[in-house]
This record gives structure tokens, sequence and C-alpha cells, in this order.
């Protein structure tokens, strides 16, 4: 099993460790200090050592920050995590902001007291954040301090060390293009920036131009560690000595050359001595490194990561094996939809269960490698609870009368999967039909979109929300996330949301399709796919190509839960298709006391 289900924080973290926290604050003369969620590298999932937000406040999400002042403690998160955040700080410590409506910096531009001395640590804070920061001191006039020793780690004398597991070569039958045409390719974008070297520091990206992977965070996998790429296509990839094997050297070649990580400050202070024109994204960069570059004589140029594009710009390599991942992966979660419509059924089955059902399933396959993330497994009322996580507390029965939310992904060799689907447990209400379908229509108005190029997916966004608007309703997180290739379930800069994004949709993206309605206290519902966009075609009798979006995720959307008279004739073609086809495709992969089920799970209505 990857997943565990005990409990990884309670309501008691805030009253045991805030004290002490506080004391090193004290002891570094600080009236407050920000806690981001971020470790030292962006991640978005992140090592058990850099789960500092966890340590100080009890909250486990993936995003929120908290700034914590000697009399008083704010908790910032987003939608996504309003009844989370709610239940896991104790609000007799915290205040809660919307991180959305109220950033960091606007707090503080509003509430840090004239004077007072707000420490940061620069390595879990960008370049970019540390500015908007700065701007908020000169306008509250309090100071802004960076700490050279963390408070919150001094303070935490059982905190676990740091990973070190071990990098391994990514193979080119999956990466479909070799470490040195990718650093070649990016090379050449150096050159035409003006830059001498470039500093790569987001995991992800390390991992991809490398091609590279290992397991220090949960879930994705992925390799701490630091890189220089030069304009001639040579590297430097700093990575920690125990995570390097007899293969690795090899695998990379003479053009790579490997250093400890604890060299990075070093290898950053000759180039600025040299006077070097260094690349940096100060949105993923450590404010720390770039600080030593400038203060040792570099000349920064800031530059979104290089690598990001054409990273999430999957190749046709890439794009046939998440194909391959994905039919592997829906056999695996039709078999536990046939199991949650019978033998689930009873009332007695838990949340628990179902997730370590749906894991065994997945893990029969000897591709498996780990999960994409930890199953969102909800029943009834849990599964209103965006980002929810069952553990041995909440864990409930999958009642009769309610629904039951799953989202669970995997990760193979050959691509990351992540899908969401809705169970009903006994007979549905109309309101929860109801408000399916209309999710169903979202879903399917995004699926079949034509667009030209240069299209956002801030343009798209509304297309999956009209259904729900038109019945006063409405989801508070984004329609789509872009996805990893054997990489992280979370991956920009493409993005399917009502906030701006200025990135335009490029072939060969990978990005989830996932409207939503929730309903405090009563339930849950989600319907995802995974989609890639294609090249732009002709249309018939049109004057310009349009990119469409190919579903790549095959399993049944359950049909007990659609009321059919609120979809169009289109709408019930697209479903009666795509249903279709993933009779056709996983039949044959499925045993046989399942195939009658999904015929009859995916038949035209």
């Amino acid at each position: 099993m990857f997943q565990t289900f005990e409990p990884v924080s309670d309501r008691s973290f805030a009253g045991k460790h805030l004290p002490l926290l506080r004391a090193e604050m004290k002891k570094q003369d600080l009236d407050g200090f920000i806690i981001p969620h971020d470790d030292e590298y962006q991640n978005e999932y992140i090592p058990a050592y850099a789960e500092r937000l966890m340590w100080a406040t009890g909250f486990s999400g993936s995003a929120g920050a908290a700034i914590v002042m000697q009399n008083e403690a704010i908790m910032f998160t987003d939608g996504r995590y309003t009844l989370q955040v709610r239940q896991q700080a104790d609000s007799d410590y915290f205040d809660y902001v919307d991180i959305t409506s109220t950033p960091i910096d606007a707090w503080l531009a509003d509430n840090a007291p004239n004077g007072a001395k707000i420490g940061y640590d620069p390595m879990l804070h960008t370049t970019a954040s540390v500015k908007r920061l700065r701007a908020a001191a000169e306008m509250a006039g309090f100071d802004l301090v960076a700490v050279a020793k963390n408070p919150v780690d001094l303070a935490w004398k059982d905190q676990p060390p740091a990973p070190q597991t071990p990098a391994r070569s990514h193979d080119l039958k999956f990466a479909g293009k070799s470490s040195d045409e990718k650093r070649n390719a990016i090379a050449a974008t150096l050159k035409k920036a003006g830059a001498d070297t470039v500093l790569i520091t987001a995991p992800p990206s390390i991992a991809w131009l490398f091609n590279i992977r290992g397991s220090d965070v949960a879930r994705s996998p992925l390799p701490l560690a630091r890189a220089l790429l030069n304009s001639d296509g040579s590297a430097t990839l700093f990575i920690a000595p125990e995570k390097v094997g007899n293969e690795l050297p090899e695998f990379l070649g003479d053009d790579v050359d490997i250093r400890a990580e604890t060299d990075v400050v070093t290898a950053l202070e000759k180039l600025g001595s040299q006077g070097a024109k260094v690349a940096v994204d100060p949105a993923l960069a450590p404010s720390k490194y770039v600080d030593d570059l400038k203060e040792r004589g570099a000349n920064v140029i800031d530059m979104t990561d290089p690598c990001a594009l054409p990273r999430a710009a999957k190749n046709e390599t890439e794009i046939s094996g998440t194909r391959s991942a994905h039919i592997r992966d829906g056999a695996a979660v039709t078999r536990f939809l046939h199991w949650l419509d019978t033998a689930a059924q009873s009332g007695e089955v838990d949340e628990i269960t179902a997730a370590s059902k749906l894991e065994s399933f997945r893990a029969e396959s000897e591709d498996l490698r780990d999960l994409s993330f930890d199953s969102i497994s909800g029943s009834g009322p849990n599964g209103a609870v965006v980002h929810y996580r069952v553990t041995t507390e909440t864990n409930r029965k999958l009642l009769q009368g309610e629904l039951f939310l799953i989202d669970s992904g995997a990760q193979y060799p050959d691509g990351t999967t992540d899908i969401t689907r809705v169970a009903n447990i006994g007979e549905p209400t109309d309101e929860m039909r109801d408000r399916f379908t209309r999710v169903l229509k979202g879903h399917i108005g995004l699926a079949t979109m034509k667009f030209p190029k240069g299209t956002t997916g801030h343009q798209l966004d509304m297309i999956a929300r009209k259904p729900l608007w038109d019945a006063g309703l409405d989801y508070d997180h984004g329609t789509g996330h872009g996805v990893g290739s054997f990489l992280g379930v979370h991956e920009g800069p493409q993005r399917i949301a009502a906030a701006p994004n200025a990135q335009a949709l490029i072939p060969g993206m990978i990005l989830s399709n996932e409207p939503g309605y929730y309903k405090t206290g009563e339930f849950g519902i989600r319907i995802e796919n995974l989609i890639v966009v294609t090249e732009p075609k002709p249309v018939p009798g049109g004057e310009r190509e349009m990119m469409e979006f190919e579903t790549i995720t095959l399993a049944p959307i359950n049909l007990n839960l659609i009321d059919a008279d609120l979809l169009s004739e289109s709408e019930r073609q697209w479903l009666n298709g795509y249903h279709a086809r993933v009779r056709e495709t996983l039949t044959p992969l499925v045993p046989d006391e399942v195939k009658a089920w999904l015929k009859d799970a995916t038949r035209a209505i």
C-alpha cells in the first residue's frame, strides 16, 4: 500500500507548537514570522521535513500559509480548503483569511505594526514574493527580516531528515527526447536571451531536462536537486551524493558535471564574481540565491523557467505513453466502479476500504510506481470537502441514499493519471441527479470545444460553469490543471480557471477537465477526465484552423445519476460515443464478471 490513513496532524498542534515557535522568534527579536507551505523547491507536495506549516498550525493541505505574531496568528487558504482549515487549525489560536482576496502582503500592509520586525526564510520565498513583501513593508513601515535560521526548524525538535532516495534514469522510450537534445534546445533559448547560464531550481524541470526521476517527494517521482545549464548545452547537476549511483554519471554523459547540492552557493558566488549573465525565474528561485548572485556582481536576467513550456507540450512518445497508461488505469478504475456498484452497496463499506480497494486494483499492474496523490475518498458530507483526505478519525461508511466521490490517480513510467467519478449508494435524489447532470453538461461542453491558436484556459473556463450558473450554482476551484508525463499531477503553466492566465493552450498539453458541485454537509460531485490539446486543423467551411481536446481518460460515467431530459441531443451523442469507446477498449482487459456490468454501464441513452 502506498497510502496510509493515520492522521498526520490534529488541532492540538497549534497549542503545543506555537509557544515553542514564539520562543525562537523572540530569541531572533522577531515580532512576526511568515510560514508558507512551500519547501525550498516550491513543490506542491513536499517531504515530511518541510511540512513546517502543518507542524505549526495543524493544517495539512497542499496550499496555504500562516503569519505568526507574538500575540495573534493568521491562517491563509483558498476556497478549496475553507472547510478543512477550520477543522484542523484551532480557531482558539487562528483567524482565517481567504488568500485569494487578501494575499499575505496585503494583510501585512494593512495590519503589521509600524516598526515591527517580520521574519521570513529566504530559501522558502521566491524573488517575486519577496518583492511584494518589501512593497508591503514600505507601505506599512515594518521591517522585513531575512532569517539565517528558520525559527520553525529550531523549534521543531523531532523534525524528520531530508530525503536521500536514489535518482534514476528515465528511459528514452518514455521520454521521447534525449537529455542532450533538450539541453541544446534550451541552450539556444539562452543565447537568444543573451544569457550565459540559467539557474534551474524546480525539480520537475530538472527531472524533465536530464531525463531522471526520483522518490524524494511522495506521489511525484522527483529528485530534489538544482542545476545550472550553460548556453553551450553543458550543465552542472547539483544533487546530494547519496542519490547518485554508478549508473547516473554514465547515463548523463560528459557534458553534465555532477556536484553536491551544497555546492550551489559556491557556484553562484563564482558566477557573480565573473559578472556572468545568469537567467533566473523570479517566480521559482529562492530569493537567497538571487540575492547572492546580485551581491557578488552577476547580471541577473529575469526569465520564465525555459523548461516549463517544452515540458508541458508533450511529444508524440509521451502522448502515446499516456494513452497507454490511461487504458491500463481505466481497466483498474472500471473494476473498482463495478465493485462499488455491487459489493459496496451494503452500507457496511467505509471510505478507507474503498480507497484501499482501488489501490489494490491498480497494484495488480507491474507498471504501477506510485499513486499520483492520496485518493480523495469521500462519502456523503465528506465528498463536499474538495481536497478531503480520509483518516482513521474521519472515516465514515458509504451509506444508503448518499453519494460517494472518489478522486484518484496513479504514476506509471509512461504516464500520470487523474480521474474523478461519483457513485450512488442506493437511490439518488432528484437534486443529486440535477446537479450531476449539470456538472456533466459543463464537462461535455469543455470536452467538445474548438478554439483557435492563442486561446487561454481562462477563456474556456466559463464553458464548464454555464450549466451550473444557469441554476445559480458554481464551484470554488479551477476547472482544469496541467498534468505531467510521469511527473507531477499538477503542472503549469497551463490551466483552465476563472482566474486570468496568459498562457495560451498549445498542442501536446495535458489538462484535467473537472467541473464540480458541492453541497456543504451533504454531498460532492466532480467528473474528471484528462484531455490533450490537439494540433490545429481546418473546420469544414471555416476560415481558421481550430484546436480541440482529445479525452484520454477511459472509465464509465455514472448513468444512474443522469437526468437525460436535461441533456441536448449533441450531449447525448458525446456521452454515447465516449461510452462506446470505453466499452470497446476496456472490455478485453477486465474479468468476465465485470464485462456484463461494463456493457450495461456504458449503454446508449
